[in-house]
């Protein structure tokens, strides 16, 4: 499952804040806060329940973080988020998960459409 917003902001701008995993709790929605040992991020949730996660990918150069969940619940996990430059001053922010059972890549990705809609009120003032 992908989801995607466009953001009236330049793309260095947006990965400054989303490029950075131990941000997160800024901009995603029901995360609390976030603490990051090598390639361990672990996610802490309203709930307070922790999630720990392995970070796969951490690309400056193509705007590109990965990371797999470490769930019991999670056979696979991975998610993707992209931040791409539109060159007009603007950028696409694209979240995409893939999960086995598939039915929590709909889940996490429900979850991301909205923190991606939150980032975009922060990141063009309105949030």
């Amino acid at each position: 499952m992908r989801r995607e917003v466009r953001i009236a902001r330049r793309a260095d701008e947006v990965w400054s804040l989303v490029g950075d995993p131990g941000r997160i709790a800024e901009w995603f929605p029901g995360i609390v806060s976030a603490t990051v040992e090598g390639d361990t991020r672990t996610v802490v949730t309203a709930a307070g329940l922790p999630m720990p996660e392995q970070i796969v990918t951490h690309d400056p150069l193509q705007r590109r973080f990965q990371y797999r969940l470490k769930i019991p619940t999670l056979r696979e996990h991975l998610s993707t988020l992209d931040v791409f430059d539109l060159g007009d001053g603007t950028s696409l922010v694209s979240y995409g998960a893939d999960a086995d059972p598939a039915t929590m890549a709909l889940v996490i990705a429900g979850a991301a459409g909205a923190a991606l809609h939150h980032l975009r009120d922060i990141m063009e003032g309105a949030g």
